[in-house]
């Protein structure tokens, strides 16, 4: 049994954005962020019409009503036969881990209205990936409505543990439908799973009703904001605090715990201190070195990262690091000690697809495998599935992490205007959004109701329109009168600071 670090849910919300920062003892561990324009995708269920079917790919293209089409690939294609199966064999399998074989011309033709959902939201310049398998999360629960099959969470190990929660679900499993036990379910007791259950089904007889009321396109279900889902998914027993700086959000969560975990109620904390709430619990550091291509090992060894469309790796570097018997034990340590740094950052900045780690060579059979060892077991703290490969005979670790949604490099920045997307700069609304703490801080520090601000440009365009409400709102909050000033500066000059406060 791994020890359980005592955690955090650090929640910082503002009109245009919300963060949501998973602290595990005294380091940001998980950051997820959700702006207003651009709320996340995954889970959401659609009714969409077939716009392209691709017989020699087997996938299709579907319009849900973003903006790009969705992709739907051949394995996420399921036909009523191959359900009526599955269901009469009641097997207990999981559909999406199923072979449906069925060619995807045969099931599908442009025009047909069918329902699918989210599994991954747009990344780069891709749209959608959606699955015809829906599945609605609950708290301890996953529905599967169209399925007749009971599953469990890998996590869940005590063979005894799952005898007894499989017993219990499949007591109260509806007829034909089917359920997989989520990890969060080993702290709730019976009346709770049945609770959990009943909205689940709730949920799933509003998406009929609107089915049959609603034409292609249509959002049938969409899945609760940032703070709800997070909340729903990373609390645990051994969360110690939910700390949320804004009012309004603090009584969401307030009446969703009490309905759904009543256990976190006493948890729930408002944060009324006379700083911003990521730079009380020193969160803002961690971010800006989440974005950095070198992070520093406390030896004095460094990572250096690089992501890129096809992957994302990870150079091992001893540095300043020179050990104090051999070079076989300097080389070990640096590579054991990056172990842990890259397994946090990997979740940090919420890295997927492939991954490639260059560990410093090991000429050491014996050494590989305590680095083979040691990542096994340092990936046990990430909930994301991960497949990973033994050390090949280049030095090199090669491993898959699943991937829903964007990086948070991908999240807080753009391709360099000024380079040709060779590389990455702020956004102009990561700009705004910081801009806008800096004055809050400047305020609270001096106390002055007028403020002004010489900023560029651009970043002023996006504050006065697009981002206007949290202008309002700011000045309304600290009843401040924010004056903007004209600058030299200009949005090609990107080595200069984008805007000043002086008071």
């Amino acid at each position: 049994m791994r020890n359980q670090t005592p955690k955090r849910l650090i929640i910082n919300s503002s009109v245009s954005e919300t963060r949501v920062g998973l602290v595990e003892g005294d380091r940001l561990a998980e950051l997820y962020v959700e702006r207003t324009h651009k709320r996340g995708m995954v889970g959401n269920i659609y009714k969409a019409k077939v716009s392209r079917v691709l017989p020699g790919m087997q996938s299709a293209f579907v319009n849900i009503g973003a903006d790009r089409s969705a992709f739907l690939y051949g394995g996420d294609v399921v036909d009523p036969e191959y359900i009526a199966a599955v269901k009469s064999q009641n097997q207990g399998q999981d559909p999406r881990e199923s072979n449906n074989r069925t060619p995807i011309e045969k099931v599908l033709r442009e025009g047909q209205e069918i329902i699918v959902q989210v599994a991954k939201e747009p990344l780069g310049t891709k749209g959608p990936r959606v699955t015809m398998v829906a599945t609605i999360p609950g708290r301890y629960l996953v529905l599967m409505p169209e399925f007749n099959s009971l599953g469990i969470s890998r996590r869940i190990e005590d063979e005894a543990v799952r005898a007894k929660l499989l017993a219990e679900v499949e007591a109260m499993r509806p007829p034909e439908m089917g359920l997989i036990i989520r990890t969060a379910a080993l702290e709730a007791p019976p009346e709770h799973l049945k609770k959990d259950l009943d909205y689940l089904l709730k949920v799933w007889e509003g998406v009929g009703e609107r089915r049959m009321k609603s034409s292609a396109p249509a959002l049938l279900y969409q899945e609760p904001d940032l703070v709800l889902k997070t909340t729903r998914d990373l609390y645990s027993d051994d969360v110690a605090e939910i700390v949320v700086d804004d009012v309004q959000v603090y009584e969401q969560l307030r009446h969703f715990l009490q309905d759904s975990i009543p256990s976190a109620h006493d948890k729930l904390k408002l944060f009324q201190g006379p700083d911003l709430i990521f730079d009380h619990f020193g969160l803002e550091m961690e971010i800006a070195t989440a974005l950095s291509r070198k992070v520093w090992l406390p030896s004095g060894g460094y990572l250096v990262i690089d992501q890129t469309e096809a992957l994302t790796s990870f150079d091992v570097n001893t540095g300043k690091f020179v050990g104090s018997l051999n070079a076989q034990d300097t080389i070990l340590k640096t590579n054991l000690e990056a172990i842990e740094e890259v397994v946090h950052q990997l979740r940090i900045r919420n890295l997927g697809g492939i991954i490639v780690i260059d560990f410093i060579d090991m000429e050491s059979y014996a050494d590989q495998q305590k680095v083979n060892e040691a990542l096994q077991e340092a990936l046990k703290a990430d909930k994301s599935r991960t497949n990973v490969l033994a050390i090949n005979e280049l030095g090199l670790v090669q491993m898959t992490r699943k991937r829903t949604r964007e990086s948070l490099e991908r999240v807080l920045t753009v391709d360099c205007a000024h380079c040709d997307g060779w590389g990455r700069t702020q956004s102009r609304e990561s700009l705004v959004y910081e801009m806008v703490r800096d004055v809050e801080r400047f305020h609270i520090r001096t106390g002055q109701k007028s403020i002004r601000v010489r900023v560029r440009d651009d970043v002023q365009d996006m504050l006065l329109n697009e981002e206007r409400p949290l202008f309002n709102v700011l000045q309304e909050k600290y009843d401040i009168e924010l004056i903007m000033e004209p600058t030299t500066l200009r949005s090609s000059m990107l080595k200069e600071s984008p805007y000043e406060v002086i008071g």
